[in-house]
């Protein structure tokens, strides 16, 4: 991995959590928080776009994928924790 690849992760990491912060519990994480959903959820999204069979090309497509699959992160963790997913504080 390059040093731009390593920045590009990162960004796209913190694009992609930050937005499912907003989206899922009305803020972020803060930047750390954000960088390790973004980047976990980006795992997690090239695998179920795999599964589906579904390719995402470019920079925006790599921040979709990891924000469904930050979305799908989230969820899981609340359902494993029994807090309702659209709870909000």
């Amino acid at each position: 991995m390059t040093v731009g690849e390593f920045f590009t992760l990162l960004l796209v990491g913190l694009i992609a959590g930050w937005l499912a912060g907003v989206v899922m519990k009305g803020r972020g994480y803060g930047l750390i928080g954000d960088i390790l959903l973004g980047v976990v959820g980006a795992v997690l999204g090239g695998a179920l776009f795999g599964l589906l069979g579904v390719s995402a090309y470019g920079f925006l497509g790599r921040v979709v994928v990891a924000f469904v699959g930050s979305i799908v992160l989230v969820g899981l963790v609340r359902m494993l924790r029994g807090r309702p997913a659209a709870a909000a504080r």
